[in-house]
This record gives structure tokens, sequence and C-alpha cells, in this order.
């Protein structure tokens, strides 16, 4: 029986997260959602219709990682949840994409499911020439150093087993709260001999809301990437 936990971190995304809400559930009505809200002066607990909705308000910004590390935390919870999804709350991650994934996920018996934005058949459209290029710089360095074997290490499109959540909750989040925990995640889950694969998406800039990307997230997550090949290189010596 398939049971979905999806997982959105948000930083006023007050203008997507209603909608968002209401469209995964017109797919996937019996899905849990764990909203992880980071904005401050705002509570939208009392917003939502429905009782799927699990709503996390947290004091202060704490990073888009260590909300998706919380909002998995949370919803371990739910002991017959199977299939976790991790998301973006401002639709450049489309809802309608999940049917083929989630199938596909569960027909290669799958950990870890990246939505790629570097396979020959993806698709990105309105994204700032700036973060583009910062995503691909990223995303190549981290290709060169971690090696794991897939395009896209940035994209937090994902679906997840149980398995690889419960091994993720226990190791990742040393090295920093940000945009770097989604390369955490695919070097420790790689590292573990899982089973990771990536599938087409078509990402769309957010037409609505505020960008939680800046320059010091840049930074940190360049750095984040180095750590990490250390962290590989000293798993690799300590296994031989």
């Amino acid at each position: 029986m398939l049971n979905i936990s999806i997982i959105i971190p948000t930083y006023k995304e007050k203008e997507n997260i209603f909608k968002l809400t209401k469209k995964i559930f017109s797919l996937y009505p019996k899905t849990v959602i764990f909203v992880i809200d980071d904005t401050e002066n705002l509570n939208l607990k009392n917003r939502f219709k429905s009782n799927r909705v699990k709503y996390f308000l947290r004091k202060n910004k704490k990073g888009r990682g260590s909300a998706v590390l919380y909002g998995f935390k949370k919803s371990l919870r739910y002991k017959s949840s199977n299939i976790f999804i991790e998301m973006d709350a401002d639709f450049s991650h489309n809802p309608i994409e999940l049917k083929k994934k989630i199938e596909f996920f569960i027909k290669n018996d799958l950990d870890l499911l990246i939505s790629s934005r570097y396979l020959e058949n993806s698709k990105i459209i309105n994204w700032p020439i700036q973060r583009l290029v910062f995503s691909k710089l990223s995303n190549k360095l981290a290709q060169f150093l971690l090696d794991v074997g897939v395009t896209d290490y940035t994209n937090g499109f994902r679906i997840y087993s149980r398995r690889s959540v419960e091994l993720i909750v226990k190791k990742c989040g040393r090295i920093g709260d940000g945009f770097i925990v989604l390369s955490e995640i695919l070097l420790t889950i790689k590292l573990n001999k899982f089973k990771i694969r990536e599938l087409p998406t078509i990402f769309v800039n957010r037409r609505r809301g505020e960008s939680s990307v800046n320059f010091k997230l840049v930074i940190q997550s360049l750095i984040g990437i180095v750590i990490l090949y250390f962290i590989k290189i000293k798993n690799i010596i300590k296994k031989n």
C-alpha cells in the first residue's frame, strides 16, 4: 500500500503554499504533507483546511536543509509511511510529475530518485542567469569531487525510501544547514550503497514569493562540497 509523506520547506511562501497543498491533495488525497516554515512573524497553522497538513513554524530562519531534516524526523513518526517526497513550495517542482516518478521509483525498487535539471530531456524555464551559472558551477564541482554518478546534486525535488530517510536523519546535517544538505544526503546514500537514479524534470522559476538564496549560501555550499570531498576520502581510507 502506498503511504506518502511530502516534506515542503518554506520561507516567505504565503502566496504559494496553499495553492500547492491543494494541488497535491487533488492528485494524492491521502498524502500527509509536512510544511516546515521558517518565516518570521507569520503563523499559518490555522489557515490549512485539511488535518493532513502538519504545519511547523520554527523561530528564525534556520536553512532549507535543516528544515528538510526536521520534516523527515517528524514524518518518520508515521510508521506506515513508505514513500517520502521532498519538494519546494514555489511551484518550481511541479506536482504533476509525481505520478510517473513514483511509479518509476517503485518499479525499480529505489532508495533515492532525483529530478534532474541537467538530463537530455530536462528543461529550465525563466531562471535568472546568475542562478543558472551558480547551479551549474556547484554541480560541476560536486561531480568532480564527489563522483556520485548523477547530474544534479542540488535540486530538492526528490523521492526517498523509508530506509534512506532513516539513514539521513542519523547521519546528515553535520556540515551545514542550507542547500549543502542536498549534496550531503546524496553522498551519504551513495556511501551506503543504496540505489540512486535520476529522471528529467521541467524546472520553472518561481512566479510569486521570495527566493531564499543569497551570496552567503552560495559560498557555504561551495565550501561544503569541498568538506564532503574530504569526508568521502576519509571513508574510502577507513574501508581500505
